[in-house]
């Protein structure tokens, strides 16, 4: 389901001197990653400073302010300021591949007999259900405008979404749907 590695990231946090919990006192930054939400700590290369909200390059070529990625980290692993950081990132994000998620809204199938995918967005309950899935049989929506034009009471699906993605980064959720799942020990993969 993630075959797509990172190459672009979002600056969560950006600690100069690294960790107070870590030996080696290295550049750090938490940053979340464009593709598939994955949140990962990079070293910088030395006298190079990132910003908060700065889009930085991480793929398999040359990187200018990345010396190496340190490995991906949970949520509880953020510092608060990469928690206080993390809706505006997942929200600019969300808004800037619309037309994935929109592709999801008519797409979207059960899971179960009893729940369907749609329903795991924070707010979308059986009536909420119904009407989406009325309005996408007369006609797919073509973008979160069109949807919030032709589905009454869904206040901001673009918000919707932001929401879901950060409680699946949180490992709170039983179904992954836009992130990968969390390593659960430290056996697994």
């Amino acid at each position: 389901m993630f075959p797509r590695k990172e190459e672009f990231v979002i600056v969560l946090d950006f600690l100069p001197h690294g960790k107070s919990s870590e030996a080696t006192k290295e550049p750090v930054a938490q940053v979340l990653g464009e593709l598939n939400f994955t949140l990962l700590e990079i070293v910088t290369r030395p006298g190079t400073s990132l910003s908060r909200g700065q889009r930085t390059y991480i793929g398999k070529e040359e990187r200018k302010e990345v010396d190496h990625i340190k490995g991906r980290i949970t949520y509880a692993d953020l510092t608060t300021g990469s928690q206080n950081y993390l809706h505006d990132s997942v929200h600019t994000i969300v808004l800037a591949r619309e037309p994935e998620f929109v592709a999801f809204l008519n797409r979207a199938g059960p899971i179960s007999i009893r729940s369907h995918m749609l329903e795991l967005l924070p707010g979308i309950g059986k009536k909420h259900l119904d009407a989406i899935i009325a309005s996408r049989t007369e006609k797919p929506f073509a973008s979160f405008a069109d949807f919030h034009s032709r589905v009454a009471h869904v206040t901001s699906i673009d918000e919707v979404f932001t929401q879901r993605v950060i409680e699946e980064m949180r490992g709170d959720s039983k179904y992954y749907l836009f992130t990968k799942a969390p390593k659960r020990d430290e056996n697994e993969y």
